[in-house]
């Protein structure tokens, strides 16, 4: 029989991290982040990182592990993650894939070796047209070439706009045509997968509303304005770079450039996090083999467990 992970899936603010620290409080189990920004040290408040002692209290995987000049892959996230399932169930723990970042759990079921290589000479001339057109426009391009795709990124997620025109060019189909025909891959551990879905978006958006005033703190001396202004002050950081363009850090960026006030910064980070709770529910409504559970409602830990019982596991 396969050891079993649970995949802990769901919109930012949908309560994943909670979740996942009761179940943790149930049973032995240790937690991989499935999120594209915790990787990054030094980027605490805009990323809702883990406080320290939730990080004590259960072993967490994949988080602080690279520098924000650095990149991190979803070929990287596979196979850091399928060597972290299995030492964790060799000792006895259950492995719980915590995040929002969809694209690393489809990367995880389906892998990625099918697609082009990266090809540099093509990945400039595309950065050339979004420089004279912007990113919005490159997105608009990539909508007409490849709706699905573009439907699950932001306008300004440059680093993934390109990567979908360039795999265009190279492949002369759409990156969503090919990852739909892809065989799915056997994976070595069995996995069960919880989504936690708002059966009220309207709750789920006074959560982000919420979250978002937490992290801006009180003034710009506290929470994200100063934090992004002590890693503008390292001098080897910029607005281009993926950590930075992660949702927050480009808005308090902005404010920090004098081109948004307070009030935009507060309005427009928001806006950019409702936008990526939009996305990723997009994303996980493509992922039939999930179990819903409302994150809006009762306990989802309970719920989980409930159902990890009548799993037989």
């Amino acid at each position: 029989m396969k050891p079993l992970a649970l995949a802990i899936m769901g919109p930012t603010a949908s309560g994943k991290t909670a979740a996942a620290l009761a179940i943790a409080r149930a049973m032995p189990a240790e937690i991989i982040s499935v999120d594209s920004a915790l990787v990054y040290r030094g980027m605490d408040i805009g990323t809702a990182k883990p406080s320290a002692e939730e990080l004590a209290s259960v072993p967490h995987h994949l988080i602080d592990i690279i520098d924000p000049t650095e990149a991190y892959s979803v070929a990287q996230f596979r196979a850091d993650t399928l060597r972290l399932v299995a030492a964790i169930s060799a000792r006895g723990k259950l492995p719980l894939l915590v995040g929002g970042t969809m694209m690393y759990f489809k990367g995880l079921t389906d892998g990625l070796d099918d697609l082009p290589a990266a090809h540099a000479p093509l990945r400039a001339l595309i950065e050339a047209d979004a420089v004279r057109l912007g990113w919005p426009a490159m997105h608009a391009r990539l909508r007409a070439l490849d709706h699905v795709t573009a439907e699950r990124l932001a306008p300004n997620d440059a680093q993934r706009i390109n990567r979908a025109l360039e795999i265009i060019e190279l492949s002369g189909r759409p990156m969503s045509e090919l990852l739909s025909g892809r065989a799915k891959l056997d994976l070595p551990f069995e996995l069960l997968s919880f989504a936690l879905e708002p059966s009220d978006r309207a709750v789920l958006h006074a959560r982000i509303a919420t979250r978002f005033d937490q992290m801006l703190g009180s003034g710009d001396d506290t929470g994200i304005v100063a934090e992004v202004a002590g890693l503008r002050a390292r001098g080897d950081l910029h607005p281009g770079l993926p950590s930075m363009r992660c949702v927050g850090y480009r808005q308090a960026w902005e404010y920090l450039d004098g081109k948004i006030d307070r009030a935009a910064l507060r309005e427009t980070g928001i806006i950019a996090t409702r936008q990526l709770a939009k996305r990723q529910l997009t994303w996980l409504r493509a992922m039939p083999e999930r179990v819903v559970i409302d994150c809006v409602a009762g306990a989802p830990a309970a719920a989980m467990l409930a159902q990890l019982a009548a799993h037989g596991r």
